[in-house]
């Protein structure tokens, strides 16, 4: 049994086996995807991870996937469309599918399409989701007094209703976060906001959270930030070195 609030330097799924069953809250992740991230020719057995997840997720705990494709051939991969139709033959539910939309994205190298600006984040879940605490955002007209006014059949006995307009509501499944652009020598990383963001949005304080594909650390450094509990697996020592050193 791994040891909360500790990192390991150790494959995925061999990590995750060490891991009861039903014992994760939320997982939040980013894989290495088609021939977008190289880490040093790393091949991932993505189906067996998939199958992992779902056994050590909670009743009611939720799986962030965020993930890209890239164009081969002259065809998008489909590798996110893909990995979300197996999460689903493998018991989870596909809760919401979200976009990271990248304001500061590279430009585009092939000039038949258009930049590429955006991944996808798919919010899967074991069941019903037990935590939702979805961002709220300011509504535009926040405060606003509106008067609705309804008749019935025969257009008498109008009835009149005063209503102000919410100060915020949920925000869109479409989320705008610039590239990060301080890597700690890791070649793809993720906002440290997004995997906040979502520890807030799915979990609560204490809950633990799991990130397989630790990367830069992010998902980490949030949990920590954000009062969760964590577990996490980097199978390359350099990047386990950058996790570990900012963690201590």
């Amino acid at each position: 049994m791994l040891e909360l609030n500790k990192i390991y330097n150790i494959d995925n799924i061999a990590g995750m086996k060490q891991i009861q069953n039903g014992f994760i809250d939320l997982t939040v992740t980013s894989p290495p995807y088609d021939n977008l991230r190289k880490y040093k020719r790393y091949v991932f057995d993505f189906e067996s991870i998939a199958k992992e997840l779902y056994r050590i997720t909670k009743n009611g705990g939720v799986v962030v996937w965020i993930v890209g494709d890239s164009t081969i051939n002259g065809s998008e991969t489909c590798t996110g469309f893909k990995q979300a139709l197996f999460f689903k033959e493998v018991g989870f539910n596909l809760h919401d599918t979200m976009i990271w939309f990248k304001p500061n994205a590279m430009p585009q190298v092939d000039k038949t399409r258009f930049t590429q600006s955006f991944e996808y984040m798919f919010v899967f879940s074991k069941g019903k989701p037990k935590t939702t605490n979805p961002l709220l955002i300011p509504t535009k007209n926040a405060g606003k007094i509106i008067t609705r006014v309804s008749n019935n059949d025969q257009n008498i006995n109008k009835s009149v209703r005063i209503d102000k307009t919410k100060d915020k509501r949920i925000a869109f499944n479409v989320w705008e976060l610039c590239v990060g652009t301080k890597s700690f020598g890791h070649p793809a990383i993720f906002p440290e906001k997004l995997a906040e963001d979502h520890i807030l949005s799915w979990s609560k304080k204490n809950d633990i959270v799991l990130d397989p594909f630790l990367g830069s650390g992010n998902t980490i450094m949030s949990c920590i930030n954000k009062n969760r509990k964590y577990l996490g697996c980097e199978k390359e020592s350099k990047y386990f070195e950058i996790i570990k050193n900012r963690i201590t």
